[in-house]
């Protein structure tokens, strides 16, 4: 194939990993709404109150703070990994860069200021406040969507807490008091342990096992020891 030519299927192809993980989201987004629907209204059906349909139940902040609360987590997960990999080291690991190169590595590694190339994008060429933040662009943006679902966790989750406090006749908290109660910080710790569990069991998981064809796992044939070579 012609060096920047796209590949046969055209858009679909080239974007297929995107576009299947996201149509996956939806679907699943749908079935846990549904699910969660279902719950809820066994719930409601249990302190003998009427059953709601599913679009109250998607506009509900019981739905929401079930969403946010995991949004969080999955952002969070990437923001320390993104962040976390330029310091932390596993020999062996896909996972990791090589031994060598820890830290941020020079211009030249980055090709960056007077090392750009060609097609380099353009901001990676500038000496300023714009290759500064560029080069940290990634981390920085899944920073901002973490704490925007953890925002919206919380105020979603103040808002499920007290209808469900309401229901049983207690009165309703605040939103600074919901941020220090046990609910919101089980609901944020239960995820992120998990997260951390997962990115852990994958950075030493992959020293040892493979997956043939997968950028996540080394070559088939490599050694145990080769560190930061993907399939």
């Amino acid at each position: 194939m012609t060096a920047g030519r796209a590949p046969k299927g055209g858009f679909w192809r080239s974007n297929s990993l995107t576009l299947g993980f996201g149509l996956a989201f939806l679907v699943v987004l749908g079935a846990q709404a549904v699910a969660g629907r279902a719950e809820f209204n066994e719930q409601l059906a249990v302190e003998g109150l009427q059953q709601i349909g599913l679009g109250a139940y998607l506009a509900s902040s019981d739905f929401a703070v079930d969403v946010t609360e995991n949004w969080q987590s999955e952002f969070l997960q990437f923001f320390l990994y993104i962040f976390g990999t330029v310091y932390l080291l596993q020999r062996g690991s896909p996972e990791s860069k090589p031994l060598h190169k820890v830290g941020t590595e020079s211009e030249r590694e980055q090709h960056m200021g007077d090392h750009t190339r060609p097609d380099s994008p353009r901001w990676a060429g500038t000496k300023d406040w714009r290759q500064a933040v560029y080069s940290r662009s990634l981390g920085l943006v899944m920073a901002v969507f973490f704490l925007l679902s953890w925002l919206a966790q919380s105020i979603s989750g103040t808002a499920a807490f007290n209808e469900l406090r309401l229901r049983q006749l207690q009165a309703p908290v605040s939103w600074h008091s919901y941020l220090v109660s046990a609910d919101f910080w089980n609901r944020s710790l239960q995820n992120w342990q998990s997260e951390l569990l997962a990115v852990a069991a994958m950075a030493i998981l992959s020293v040892y096992l493979r997956q043939r064809g997968s950028p996540e796992s080394k070559p088939v044939g490599a050694a145990h020891e080769a560190t930061g070579v993907e399939g």
